[in-house]
């Protein structure tokens, strides 16, 4: 006579299914949608079961859509929501046969309902992603085994679905009775398991970085290569993945409960979010070295300053996400979250308005480059070299070796001195010769220093000045004035000792001597003439 029933059940649900397109919603707008979709997922499941239909066991998918599983880990809520969906369906068939014409069919129903007799409730969801959605109550799914091993040794009704075919987990089974026992909350053999777990999980950790450590040595040793930034990048963060990830299997494994599960699995996350965020964090730094390869390639030089900017971006981008979904994945709500942040956004916004002000003024640097990294520049009472430039500001490394912030809001309103664009190298000197000079050896004098300049292969040919240029208190002035093609100011220094070594030669050469400062007084009385001659300090 059941299986009759369950012929019967079956050939009418098989018809139900086939009148729905395949792509039907599952009804979950009431109470009794709720229930009915539930109970006719499970029975198809289970004539799945009977028949080996693959298409009908997977109806048990539609049945756990029907649960509150917000608080379930994602990493686990598949195989927690058939285990619920099956506890409930072996409970159900042996306390009562559900007659669908007493359950309310009000959409708008504010307070739960509950089977008559029993604690299992549905609830309207009035937040998330299930939103006024009916589901079985989150109280519900957690207490299902409870409810299970209450009714366990009873039959199953008659004109019931005849159970979900649940078979006790293999701790039921193989556990022998004395590491049963009950200690502190969890029994002998559950102790024993998390050791076991925490141990094997530091170990797995200890290994997967030998692993990585073994690969490195297997990639090429070159400098920048990609391979080897990315063994970098995930050395230590994979091995606290895979022990993150070990645990968080072992748990559900170990049959844990309640507040229990709830906290080693909330501790389990963090420690699994964290390994994620870490590995993304550091697989930025290939991201950043593959960029920096084809910035290499390039004749421009804006990219390489992009390279940095994006590097951070990406970096501060994947803290923020990173952090975000891990703690949505934690249970909390996110958007109510950034919904409250909102109520301070006006403060916010006031609070970083520098920020923003020297977020724009590193854009019109990059854009207008009026440096580049490595330009000796001048900026107001500031002088250095530009070593980095970021979105807060720019930095400059002085000349006696201290390190100079300017914020790029102020930078891109200042007048910038780019030395280091320079083509040419002005230099400029005075040359004083001793008033006793005579004119023709001044001249030859200038005639050879233009020489000098002439030959020089580091001069500019087209402007260059040797002048003399007038009568000092203490010397005859000649005014030297000309331009250097050189690169740096190292090569400058070179090029201008070159050059004074060499006038010096000439000075001697022809036989004029540079006058230094001095003054000549003058005594009427006794007609004496005393000069004296006071160096300059």
């Amino acid at each position: 006579m059941k299986i009759f029933l369950n012929t019967v059940i079956f050939l009418v649900l098989a018809l139900t299914c086939l009148a729905n397109s395949p792509l039907a919603p599952l009804k979950l707008d009431h109470p009794r949608d709720t229930v009915h979709s539930f109970i006719q997922a499970m029975n198809d499941y289970k004539h799945g079961l009977d028949t080996g239909d693959k298409a009908l066991q997977s109806r048990i998918d539609d049945a756990a859509r029907t649960l509150d599983l917000t608080d379930v880990p994602f990493i686990v809520r598949k195989e927690k929501g058939h285990e619920a969906a099956k506890l409930l369906k072996e409970v159900i068939d042996r306390v009562i046969v559900i007659n669908y014409d007493l359950i309310p069919d009000n959409p708008n129903r504010d307070t739960p309902w509950r089977l008559k007799d029993t604690e299992i409730k549905v609830f309207r969801v009035d937040s998330g992603e299930h939103k006024g959605e009916f589901l079985f109550s989150k109280e519900t799914v957690e207490r299902a085994k409870e409810f299970y091993e209450k009714v366990k040794d009873l039959p199953y009704l008659a004109n019931s679905g005849q159970g979900a075919g649940y078979k006790a987990p293999w701790t039921e089974r193989m556990v022998p009775h004395w590491a049963r026992g009950k200690f502190l909350g969890l029994e002998k053999w559950q102790w024993l398991g998390l050791f076991l777990a925490i141990l094997v999980g530091l170990i797995s950790k200890f290994l997967a970085s030998k692993v990585v450590k073994v690969l490195k040595k297997f990639a090429p040793q070159r400098a920048n290569s990609q391979r080897q930034v990315l063994l970098d990048a995930i050395e230590k963060p994979s091995g606290l993945f895979l022990a993150s990830l070990f645990w968080l299997l072992s748990l559900q494994l170990l049959q844990l409960e309640g507040l229990t599960l709830k906290l080693l699995t909330f501790v389990v996350q963090v420690i699994l979010s964290v390994s994620i965020i870490w590995a993304a964090y550091r697989l930025c730094d290939v991201v950043t070295a593959y960029l920096l390869g084809l910035a290499q390639k390039t004749e421009s030089d804006l990219d390489d300053h992009l390279v940095p900017l994006v590097s951070r971006s990406l970096r501060i981008f994947v803290v923020v996400m990173g952090t975000l979904l891990a703690i949505d994945n934690l249970g909390f709500d996110v958007m109510s979250l950034i919904a409250g942040l909102g109520l301070g956004g006006l403060a916010f916004a006031l609070a970083a308005k520098d920020t923003a002000a020297n977020l724009l003024g590193s854009v019109m640097i990059i854009l207008d480059r009026p440096f580049r990294i490595g330009d000796w520049i001048k900026v107001g009472d500031m002088e250095g070299t530009v070593v980095n430039i970021g979105f807060r500001s720019t930095r400059l490394r002085t000349f006696y070796d201290s390190l100079v912030s300017v914020p790029n809001s102020a930078l891109a309103n200042m007048n910038i001195d780019n030395m280091g664009l320079r083509q040419y190298r002005r230099v400029r000197a005075t040359l004083g010769l001793t008033y006793n000079t005579p004119p023709d050896k001044i001249e030859t004098f200038t005639a050879g220093i233009r020489e000098l300049l002439i030959k020089h292969p580091a001069v500019r040919k087209d402007n260059f000045h040797v002048v003399f240029q007038g009568y000092n208190d203490s010397s005859l002035d000649i005014m030297l004035y000309y331009f250097l093609d050189v690169p740096d100011w190292a090569s400058e220094l070179k090029y201008r000792q070159e050059l004074y070594l060499e006038i010096l030669k000439l000075a001697q050469n022809i036989g004029v001597s540079f006058a230094f400062p001095s003054r000549s007084i003058y005594m009427e009385s006794g007609n004496i003439d005393l000069a004296a001659k006071t160096p300059t300090i």
